[in-house]
């Protein structure tokens, strides 16, 4: 029987190795907490959430509701534990953190096919088909055996974790329950700011402290900034950003001059995370800040805002559109190291590295997801953009391949969702699942 070895037992790690284990391959998953750690992770289990709660959207008429309907028609684990799980977030797929990874744990260690061994991989055995998952914590020694691999230095940027609030620290009496526009039910908690409220709160922003970068090179990707960040770059960053009043009118019908959303973040409503409020300040300063925000003034903080470091590949001189690396046939990456950004796109890599991985092992043709999908746009993005400049992409409408009639604007984005259903439905009926 064909074996594989996976390497991070991340979203897509956990992803890769569910698939080929349902196929009938025999997966070795070597991940190396609890042996060794990193600075994001609080727990043991696989597929941790380390940063929001969140997968985004629901919505096929969205990028990520697209992204997720296509990996539901390849059985996707993260996508089955995730609406298993799924707390209250309007139209988004936002789950209880703790349960959902606990669950995808013990789904992986009960499967007859799969072998976990923990423990920190240090050497990369290229002459054994391999998926690489280790994600954006890639430790320093497999790193350095990636760059040894690939003979391209990685790049490293920072991303940052929102605090996590306890919700019977939050006064009730100034906050109101409310999702955006009323789309889906009311699942935010709402802290309305009036100008001078913001402006207050803004000064103290930019003057806050944040913790010192003195290890890696500061690149700051645009998709996942921390909030003080934002603020330097002037009030309207957060206004038009995170603190976007509209569509937010308080139950009075007033709209605030800017307000702090709260998502729930488990499933007995204990904890509440700041959309958005990702940072690096300061722990005695993030609480300084975040008592100056409405309703939030004798909070509790269950967990603070974190910065850690995130690595990427050059994956466009690195990577075939299937994930297969260009230097050995045998070796395949996936996750954020790829340079997809974000838990779903991650998960994705994950499945489509797997499908190729599959067909690879029983010796056929590897194929090219469909630039009309979400899941061959994103693969088409990293294995195509400018090597000079790569950076870190979530799935968006703007990367699919364009619709091929003229469309009304307002009825474009569910044109995409249902091409892309479509298309990746006949692709399956074609080349299998």
């Amino acid at each position: 029987m064909d074996k594989v070895n996976i390497i991070g037992a991340g979203l897509a790690g956990c992803e890769a190795a569910w698939y080929l284990a349902n196929k009938g391959i025999k997966v070795t998953l070597f991940e190396q907490r609890p042996i060794k750690s990193t600075d994001a992770h609080k727990t043991n289990n696989f597929a941790e959430l380390v940063c929001s709660n969140s997968l985004r959207s629901n919505e096929l008429k969205v990028a990520p509701g697209l992204l997720k309907r296509e990996m539901a028609l390849f059985n996707s684990l993260i996508v089955e534990v995730a609406m298993k799980n799924q707390v209250p977030a309007g139209s988004a797929l936002a789950v209880d953190r703790d349960v959902f990874s606990s669950d995808i744990t013990e789904m992986i260690k009960a499967h007859k096919n799969i072998e976990i061994i923990y423990g920190e991989v240090v050497t990369l055995d290229v002459d054994t088909p391999t998926i690489i998952a280790t994600g954006p914590l890639t430790s320093d020694d497999f790193s350095k055996e990636i760059t040894r691999f690939l003979g391209e230095e990685s790049f490293y940027f920072f991303d940052a974790a929102a605090p996590i609030i306890e919700k019977d620290s939050i006064d009730l009496n100034k906050v109101y329950l409310k999702s955006r526009y009323d789309k889906g039910e009311a699942a935010y908690l709402n802290c309305p700011m009036n100008k001078q409220e913001f402006q207050k709160f803004y000064n103290a922003l930019i003057e806050a402290k944040c913790v010192e970068i003195k290890d890696y090179e500061m690149k700051v990707f645009e998709g996942c900034m921390p909030f003080e960040v934002m603020a330097k770059r002037g009030e309207q960053t957060l206004l038009f950003g995170p603190m976007k009043p509209v569509g937010l009118r308080d139950p009075n019908g007033n709209t605030p001059y800017a307000v702090v959303q709260l998502r729930q973040d488990n499933a007995s409503a204990s904890l509440y995370n700041i959309v958005g409020f990702q940072t690096h300040l300061k722990w005695g300063e993030q609480k300084r800040i975040i008592q100056m925000i409405p309703g939030l003034e004798n909070a509790e903080i269950a967990r603070y805002g974190v910065i850690h470091r995130n690595s990427y590949i050059n994956s466009p001189r690195i990577l075939k559109d299937t994930y297969q690396s260009k230097i050995n046939s045998q070796i395949f990456f996936s996750c954020q190291l790829t340079g997809v950004e974000g838990y779903v796109e991650s998960a994705a890599s994950g499945i489509h590295a797997a499908y190729n991985m599959y067909r690879l092992l029983n010796k056929q043709e590897l194929i090219s997801f469909p630039l009309e999908t979400a899941m061959g746009a994103l693969a088409h993005y990293i294995s195509n953009a400018n090597g000079d400049d790569f950076q870190p992409m979530n799935i968006n409408f703007g990367i699919i391949k364009d619709l091929p009639q003229k469309v009304k604007k307002k009825e474009r984005k569910q044109a995409y969702g249902d091409l892309g259903i479509k298309t990746m439905k006949e692709f399956i009926n074609e080349n299998g699942q």
